[in-house]
């Protein structure tokens, strides 16, 4: 599904400051395969995630998307393959609109739109339904605008709006390390419903270990620019936090590792 192929990204090239970003990274995602990206600060896990998502370009290499080459699209051209959550629970609604209306948003986007009404009966029936799954009480506060809700139900519902039309690829961009712990659970907890339901290819960055033990299908771990463990099946089932603290170290020729990792 996903074929990211030898990719490199340098920003400030040519200077002192220069920063090798991705060294020739390569990463083969199947379809409906749920990977968990773990590693330090400056590993390159969020430059990944944004030259998948085209916020910038690559400078060498090919990322292909369903059998697409998506190298060179501008990032609003990929937007209606790609669903995105990021850290920042602000980020994916628009607070002053109501629930329904960014979920209307949500149910349109990459289509045509016309002069139709807003939203019609059977649409609001749908958004009803899809939040019950959410079980945060929202499916009663449809007309509700959207900053009237909690950090852990806004992002919830930015979930149940990137995966509302089945994208070919979801982007988890650390979107529990804003939250508390028991709405951190809460919010991996619907983030395991949606994925498993539709089997979505999903790639999730987390500094989280355990969450990235726990959730997923496979574990990546980048030092660097580059990918140094990776895991999947019941070794990854198996692992422990101590064990995988220890691929690490040997993978990469380091013990240094970011607090966050340790910590959490």
């Amino acid at each position: 599904m996903l074929e990211i192929s030898g990719i490199n990204k340098t920003f400030n090239p040519g200077t002192v400051n220069a920063n090798h970003a991705l060294k020739d990274l390569s990463l083969h995602l199947a379809d409906g395969e749920s990977i968990a990206v773990i590693g330090g600060n400056g590993a390159g896990k969020s430059t990944l995630l944004n030259a998948v998502a085209g916020v910038w370009s690559v400078d060498s290499g090919s990322i292909r998307l369903g059998g697409v080459d998506i190298t060179h699209l501008p990032e609003y051209k990929r937007a209606k393959y790609i669903g995105r959550v990021f850290q920042d629970p602000m980020m994916g609604t628009a607070a002053n609109m109501q629930i329904e209306e960014n979920l209307a948003l949500a149910a349109r986007r990459g289509g045509c739109r016309g002069l139709r009404a807003g939203i019609t009966r059977a649409e609001r029936e749908r958004f009803r339904e899809m939040l019950k799954i959410l079980d945060l009480g929202l499916e009663n506060r449809l007309t509700d605008k959207v900053g009237l809700l909690s950090g852990g139900q806004r992002q919830a519902l930015t979930l149940l709006m990137a995966t509302l039309q089945r994208p070919k690829l979801l982007l988890l961009d650390e979107h529990t390390a804003a939250l508390d712990p028991k709405t951190a659970a809460k919010v991996m907890e619907v983030t395991r419903l949606l994925v498993n339901q539709d089997r979505l290819t999903t790639l999730m960055i987390t500094h989280n270990m355990r969450d990235a033990i726990e959730y997923g299908d496979r574990l990546i771990m980048m030092y660097e620019g580059r990918i140094v463990v990776d895991v999947a099946g019941e070794e990854k089932k198996n692992l422990t936090v101590e064990q995988l603290l220890n691929l690490f170290s040997q993978a990469s020729g380091s013990n240094e590792v970011d607090d966050k990792l340790v910590l959490s």
